[in-house]
């Protein structure tokens, strides 16, 4: 606390008074000493003394305390800063500031520690110069000490002076990390955004080198080991040279978001690994997927189909009737019908694995097709190809196409049966997990909102999984896996009438479009999936499962930790959870048999991009401030006050100290108050009336 004493005027009447009485008393003074007045002099004393006692003036005492000056210190947690011996060596030096600066009474301390875990932002690049900013938010430049950076040098906010930085203070920097690093890196140059699934994808890339490798007299050259993954699986391998851009290829085998990663091999002594891999995400399209309905007798559920295939863009579809059969011969030539001939050899041998889908609606056999062929339709579904089989009642008769050799793709055999009455399809227990069925429009209801069915197949020993069930839960929907390829059979030709809206109709669009896409293979609609994907910071694991308990999924971040994160079960069939992670970079997900992966953050964010340290980012702003930058390499350096409008010293990190105090109390002492200004006054009076009678 210090006493600071100061001359303050209280006028006990208005300044206008005030004139008027100086000005008459500056005249007759003035008269005197220009007339040879005798006791001019002493008047002059008396007028003064009379005027400054109606100025009233006061000494002020006032009590101050000398404010603290503030020092920001600003700690780099990216994770760049987890590189070696960087995240021991920041804690070091943080731990000898606090003591040392705290030493100093005429400092206040405030640190934060920015880009770590808990920080807001996404990690993707350092902004230290923000964390200063909200640190000295509140603070008068006057009383900013100065500001410390502990950091590897790779800061991407750097201003381009202190007048945009907004500190007048001395800036220093204190930089982790060693002077001879090395580190290879891998940088995408290009890499569409879309791919057609099954062509191939052009990208292209650079692998760089920054600093010496150890012995080595100059920057590194030469060709290196490039392992190139999709969605986690080795695809293909090639070399590259430093430097050069190099092109690669891969190709999407399914539609949906794939990741694509190059990863460079690790050199000898180099930094770090955490950006020897550059990540794509591509996702990938189908051209038009291609569809056969071959439909048998014309049917009210035949519209339906057709209606539901043609309003999808995406659908090139191909569709045949049998208007025709063989034993309706009435003899009119060939040549003088309206419709063309089933061109079944074209279809069914030549182009049948251009097909994607395959659609039996009410077909029977009629000997259109020849019986050789059922058994390349067989074939193909086991090769990997899709088969919907829409049955009414000639799957139950004579001619039905389970007495053809396309029996071993079909999920389920008749009985011969067809059952008449009124039902409401339901669910199954299956069926209520399968993501063909769950949650469609209405299931939840009991009974289910849609109408009413008449009529449904009697099947025995199905195969596969039951979805759906009618009367008597009799087998409604099954759907099968043969070979590679995969089985779909709805046993009833009431389809129709959820289209038509009788009695409030149903759901079958997205019915149909379901099973559809699941015979092909969507990968939406598989069974078992484990999904895994970034928000930000945020890794959101999603797995679908027939069973109703799973393991808990096990994350490998790209530091190799491995958590364990259980699953939440959001629905029937549907498991999920999101995690806050603290890395950027791919993550891998394990959950029992089946893996995932995801970036989290920015793809080939800049926090990675060069992750050398350097004195370089600061040194300029240092130099203009009067700071220093140095590597905590090379030893800690000392802490010294500094005056206003002193520099620095190379040899200390100065700090400066500020002038600013803050008012505690205020003491007022009037000069003329009270008897000693009366006696003055009367004194001079006096000695004026004394000195006049002489």
């Amino acid at each position: 606390m210090t006493d600071q004493f100061s001359l303050a005027f209280e006028p006990l009447v208005p300044m206008l008074w005030l004139i008027v009485l100086a000005v008459p008393l500056i005249v007759f003074i003035a008269l005197g000493f220009v007339l040879g007045r005798r006791g001019a002099f002493i008047r002059a004393l008396a007028a003064a003394l009379l005027f400054l006692a109606v100025t009233n003036p006061v000494v002020l005492r006032e009590e101050r305390d000398q404010l603290t000056s503030i020092v920001a210190v600003v700690v780099d947690r990216s994770q760049s800063q987890e590189i070696g011996e960087r995240r021991a060596q920041t804690d070091e030096a943080l731990a000898e500031l606090r003591e040392r600066i705290g030493a100093l009474p005429q400092f206040e301390l405030r640190v934060d520690e920015a880009g770590g875990p808990s920080d807001d932002s996404d990690r993707t690049r350092t902004r230290l110069f923000e964390s200063l900013n909200a640190l000295l938010g509140d603070v008068a430049p006057s009383r900013v000490a100065g500001a410390v950076f502990i950091t590897d040098g790779q800061i991407h906010d750097v201003p381009d002076g202190a007048a945009q930085a907004g500190i007048a203070a001395p800036v220093h920097g204190l930089i982790t990390g060693e002077p001879d690093e090395f580190d290879r890196r891998i940088r995408l140059e290009r890499a569409p955004r879309f791919a057609l699934v099954g062509q191939p994808v052009e990208l292209t890339y650079r692998v760089l080198s920054d600093g010496k490798p150890a012995g080595a007299g100059g920057p590194e050259r030469g060709a290196v080991d490039v392992t190139i993954r999709l969605n986690g699986e080795e695809v293909a391998r090639q070399r590259a040279f430093i430097g050069e851009e190099t092109a690669a290829s891969v190709e999407l085998p399914n539609a949906g978001r794939a990741i694509v990663e190059l990863d460079v091999a690790e050199a000898d002594g180099e930094l770090t690994r955490a950006n020897n891999t550059a990540i794509a995400n591509i996702d990938g399209i189908r051209e038009n997927l291609r569809v056969l309905l071959v439909s048998g007798e014309p049917h009210a559920g035949e519209r339906a189909w057709r209606n539901l295939l043609k309003s999808d863009a995406a659908v090139d579809l191909v569709h045949f009737t049998i208007l025709r059969p063989p034993e309706k011969q009435d003899g009119t030539p060939i040549n003088e019908l309206s419709l063309i001939a089933f061109p079944t050899r074209e279809l069914f041998v030549e182009k049948i694995d251009e097909f994607d889908l395959i659609i039996f609606d009410r077909y029977q056999h009629r000997d259109v097709l020849p019986i050789l062929y059922y058994d390349y339709i067989a074939e193909y579904v086991r090769n990997g190809g899709a088969l919907l089989v829409a049955a009414g009642p000639e799957y139950a008769s004579e001619q039905s196409i389970s007495r053809t050799p396309l029996l071993p793709a079909l999920p389920a055999l008749p009985t011969g049966e067809v059952e008449n009455a009124a039902f409401r399809p339901v669910l199954s227990a299956l069926g209520e997990r399968h993501p063909v069925t769950r949650n469609l429009d209405g299931a939840n209801a009991e009974p289910p909102a849609w109408s009413r069915w008449f009529r449904q197949i009697a099947v025995q020993r199905p195969r596969g999984q039951v979805v759906m069930n009618g009367i008597d839960d009799a087998p409604l929907l099954v759907l099968d896996r043969v070979g590679e390829g995969r089985v779909g059979m709805l046993l009833s030709d009431q389809g129709w009438l959820w289209a038509r809206g009788f009695e409030g109709g149903g759901p079958h669009v997205q019915l149909y479009r379901r099973m559809a896409h699941w015979l092909m293979k969507q990968p939406e609609l598989e069974e078992e999936r484990l999904v895994a994907s970034g928000d930000g910071m945020v890794l959101e694991i999603v797995r679908q499962s027939m069973a109703e308990e799973i393991p808990p999924a096990i994350v490998t971040g790209p530091d190799g930790e491995r958590i364990e994160a259980p699953l939440t079960e959001d629905g029937p069939g549907i498991f999920s959870t999101r995690l806050q992670m603290k890395n950027i970079g791919l993550h891998r997900v394990q959950n029992g048999d089946m893996s995932a992966i995801a970036h989290i953050g920015p793809l080939n964010a800049p926090e990675f991009a060069d992750t050398i340290s350097t004195i370089d980012t600061l040194t300029s702003l240092a130099d203009e401030t009067g700071g220093t930058v140095r590597r905590l390499s090379d030893g800690m350096p000392a802490i010294a006050p500094i005056k206003p409008g002193t520099t620095g010293s190379e040899r200390f990190v100065g700090l400066r100290e500020t002038d600013e105090t803050i008012l505690r109390s205020v003491d007022r002492t009037p000069l003329l108050a009270g008897f000693a200004g009366l006696g003055a006054i009367l004194l001079l009076l006096g000695g004026m009336w004394w000195r006049e009678g002489r």
